[in-house]
């Protein structure tokens, strides 16, 4: 990476959100006066340096360039060698803090806009053979012009062939695929794209689609919207590793159509195709761009049009915090050599663990998910 700047080169002006691996901070490049996002590296228990999976983060985040993803734009350091900070674009808002805070849901014109531009932004990755691994509402950014962008790349891995085992336990519960849920350690692109599925029922619908709060809940609400698979289906269904952990009851019927009464037969379909049990069936980034859905009216607007409230974001941020930061103040912003005033301060323990693997959903799904080291 060559020589890194100081972070005291940047000033300091609030801390915005949680990544998988980080903290999130708005500041300002007092060297340009530009306005970014710094993303503090976490170095929970690491004694020789940056972690495995932040290292992942950030060779694969300066070897992509894309419209629709997040760009690093540097790496710099703090006082000591475990302060690493990314540097990254700013974005002035996220889709979730959107959906929660807009006074009217997003027009279907909306929802194609962004559905569009998080599939190109897919495509680019899978292309590239990397799988994200943890898409959901919260991890996409708007900008104030109306783009989208992928965002926390802290569980993303590169895949091939031969395909190496990788652990289950990735991806926000509500947002997991069924073969993650039996335990299949093989992942494919095919993950990426039931979340997408997930996030366009969530814009759709305007509330999460599939909101389990343990596993098999949330295999029980897959059952319910889509009927019980089988191996007819979903040829290698009953070898899957967990398969006998579950006792699945039968459901024969998809209920999408019951769901979104109001969707047209292309929006059905497209859901279908996204949410196809068999991942080898499941529709690719460049099926759904090709879809026509996205040719017939409403046809998706244009990204300027969509709708811009960048205060929801502190809003919201404060509102999600405030229940989940224990007492001890802990300075986050030592680094920057400012003192201490003024922003948030960081949670420890589990509480953190919990807010950063699921920070939409941690009051309702309070249980920590496991990921790969």
């Amino acid at each position: 990476m060559g020589k890194c700047r100081s972070v005291t080169d940047f000033e300091k002006m609030n801390r915005v959100g949680e990544g998988t691996y980080g903290i999130v901070y708005r500041a300002r490049d007092t060297t340009n006066n530009r306005i970014v996002a710094l993303k503090k590296m976490r170095m929970d228990g690491e004694k020789y340096g940056i972690p495995i999976s932040g290292l992942r983060e950030i060779n694969i985040l300066l070897n992509i360039r894309h419209e629709n993803i997040v760009q690093l734009k540097e790496v710099v350091v703090g006082k000591s060698l475990e302060s690493i900070f990314l540097v990254m674009e700013y974005c002035e808002q996220d889709l979730a803090s959107l959906l929660d805070n807009m006074p009217a849901p997003f027009s279907e014109s909306q929802v194609k806009c962004i559905m569009q531009q998080l599939l190109r932004g897919l495509r680019y990755l899978h292309e590239n053979f990397i799988i994200h691994r943890d898409l959901k509402v919260s991890n996409l950014l708007m900008t104030d012009k109306g783009c989208v962008k992928i965002a926390d790349f802290g569980l993303a891995r590169n895949y091939g062939i031969p395909e190496k085992p990788m652990t289950p336990k990735v991806v926000t519960l509500w947002y997991r695929a069924p073969e993650l849920l039996f335990g299949s350690k093989t992942h494919t692109t095919a993950i990426d794209m039931w979340s997408a599925g997930c996030i366009l029922g969530e814009l759709l619908g305007h509330k999460p689609l599939l909101p389990g709060r343990s596993d098999l809940q949330q295999m029980e609400l897959i059952l319910d919207l889509l009927g019980t698979p089988n191996d007819n289906i979903w040829p290698g269904f009953s070898k899957l590793p967990a398969f006998e952990n579950f006792t699945l009851r039968k459901q024969p019927y998809n209920n999408l159509r019951h769901n979104f009464p109001w969707l047209s037969e292309s929006g059905i379909r497209l859901l279908n195709g996204l949410f196809m049990y068999d991942p080898m069936k499941r529709a690719t980034a460049e099926d759904c761009l090709d879809h026509s859905y996205f040719k017939e009216q409403p046809y998706p607007c244009d990204p300027e049009f969509m709708p811009s409230f960048p205060q929801h974001r502190l809003k919201r941020r404060t509102a999600e915090t405030e229940a989940d930061e224990p007492k001890q103040k802990v300075d986050v912003f030592k680094d920057f050599g400012q003192g201490t005033s003024g922003p948030p301060s960081v949670s420890t323990g589990k509480e953190e663990e919990d807010l950063r693997l699921c920070p939409r959903e941690s009051k309702l799904w309070p249980s920590s998910l496991p990921v790969e080291c």
